[in-house]
């Protein structure tokens, strides 16, 4: 099975018929149109499919028949996070609404002064996450990625609804990316970033994970224990249709190792995937560490 690549899937012709629904009929016509969408890539993602209904059935020990009908569930509910993403995109956030364990720490980390790094996963919602922090924590979030979205898609939702609400930060070769993490947190800004995917080139670090062993992005983890800044885990999984709950563990002070950081994190994920099966949307072998 394949590697994460780093690059979005989808049309522009698919994002400018989910933003018409979303726009003109709403959100839940949207998620109505939506169940044949993920039907169609539910038959013909044949690598897509295998590999998640794979992690199903191998790691957390879902019969074949439990493992079809929740990789069903996965990609609709992936689907309903990108039309939320769309939502908050035209201005129809409001009709959103979450619950938050560990408001606290952030809101403490913002008064701290020293900003904060916030690792979370590809696991529920994490945009719809920044988009409700920011009503309520901060108004500056960065956001650390790979900037490989299709460029034609890119530029449609730039043009369209105004892009992103966050402020990017891309990864780029020459660590500029370092610079501006470091600015953002003199600021006392948050920077957001995923722990759970790398490139092939990338230097990973090796953790056990539900019960294997698998590799993790190390760069996130060095980044984090370089600063002197609280480090925290958030999530945002969806509960239902308009429902999220947020989620922030105690923060880290002090310049933790790579190792202590990447524990912890590992040890939140793997519970946050258990409880939450149908929202781990990493479609591709997670385990294959030997190629």
């Amino acid at each position: 099975m394949g590697r994460w690549s780093g690059k979005s899937k989808g049309t522009v012709l698919g994002y400018k018929i989910f933003l018409f629904f979303i726009k003109v009929f709403g959100i839940r016509a949207a998620y109505l149109l939506l169940r044949f969408v993920t039907y169609y890539y539910f038959v013909f993602a044949r690598e897509n499919r295998n590999a998640i209904h794979d992690f199903y059935t191998h790691n957390l020990g879902f019969t074949h028949r439990q493992a079809k009908k929740i990789t069903r569930q996965n990609f609709y509910i992936f689907g309903q996070t990108l039309v939320d993403r769309f939502a908050y995109l035209v201005g129809k956030g409001a009709h959103f609404s979450h619950n938050f364990d560990g408001e606290n720490y952030l809101l403490e980390m913002n008064e701290n002064g020293k900003g904060g790094i916030l690792l979370s996963a590809h696991l529920g919602n994490w945009e719809t996450a920044g988009n409700l922090l920011k009503k309520r924590v901060t108004q500056k979030i960065n956001v650390l990625m790979v900037d490989a979205e299709v460029e034609k898609i890119k530029q449609y939702l730039d043009t369209s609804t105004g892009g992103s609400r966050f402020n990017i930060i891309p990864i780029k070769n020459d660590l500029s990316h370092v610079i501006k993490i470091k600015n953002a947190l003199d600021n006392n800004e948050f920077v957001a970033m995923h722990a759970d995917r790398f490139l092939p080139e990338s230097k990973t670090i090796s953790m056990d994970f539900l019960g294997k062993k698998a590799r993790f992005p190390f760069g996130p983890f060095l980044l984090a224990s370089k600063f002197d800044t609280p480090v925290t885990i958030v999530f945002a999984i969806k509960e239902s249709d308009f429902h999220y709950n947020l989620s922030a563990t105690k923060p880290m002070f002090g310049k933790s190792s790579v190792e202590q950081i990447a524990q912890k994190y590992v040890m939140e994920l793997e519970n946050k995937v258990k409880l939450n099966p149908e929202q781990w949307f990493n479609y591709f072998d997670f385990f294959n560490d030997d190629k």
